[in-house]
């Protein structure tokens, strides 16, 4: 049988708070991995078929420097959802020495939304320059008119990778926002009055 002072622990605002960081920690851990290893698949695949291809595809350069680096970002915040998940269970600690302060754990979430928020950047900035490559090459396609095809230059048709560049930064966004949905949600629970 419990005593008074477990029950109470088991029921404290405490004990509430760590849950929500291992739930919120592995949702988003695993939000973000599953949509990172796609993205990291498909900017991989890009480079590669870039580097065998002799076309210009508009995934090189800056958009994909830039869809990688909110790809690094990714990984740091991956990091940072599975430190959640541990510091839910030292938060969750019966001996109050484990458990972390309050201003270490609010930290950790700062860190949290400041690294979602320069991966989503980083993204939104690669993504307007993909697209832009895109654009620009949907613009200086040769209308047919009269029914006369001239012969076209592979280089200035939109590939289905280019399309595929475009998604792996959309779900690399979409890690982001997953990350930064449960460290403003966490905050919450943290600075929210007893």
């Amino acid at each position: 049988m419990q005593d008074k002072s477990d029950a109470q622990y088991s029921s404290s605002p405490l004990r509430v708070i760590a849950k929500s960081f291992r739930l919120a920690g592995w949702i988003s851990f695993w939000i973000q991995v599953v949509v990172g290893i796609v993205a990291g698949g498909i900017l991989t695949f890009a480079i590669i078929s870039q580097r065998n291809a002799t076309s210009n595809n508009p995934g090189t350069g800056l958009g994909i420097f830039l869809a990688f680096s909110g790809l690094a970002a990714l990984t740091a915040s991956i990091y940072l959802s599975f430190r959640y998940t541990r510091l839910g269970r030292r938060l969750d600690s019966s001996n109050s020495n484990n458990r972390p302060r309050k201003i270490e754990t609010v930290n950790v979430l700062q860190l949290g939304v400041i690294v979602n928020l320069a991966g989503m950047l980083l993204t939104i900035l690669g993504a307007q320059a993909i697209v832009g490559a895109l654009l620009t090459k949907s613009l200086t396609l040769p209308q047919t008119t009269g029914g006369v095809i001239t012969q076209l230059d592979p280089s200035k048709i939109i590939q289905p990778l280019d399309i595929f560049v475009v998604q792996a930064n959309t779900n690399t966004l979409l890690g982001h926002y997953a990350g930064l949905v449960a460290s403003m949600w966490l905050l919450n629970r943290v600075n929210r009055p007893q």
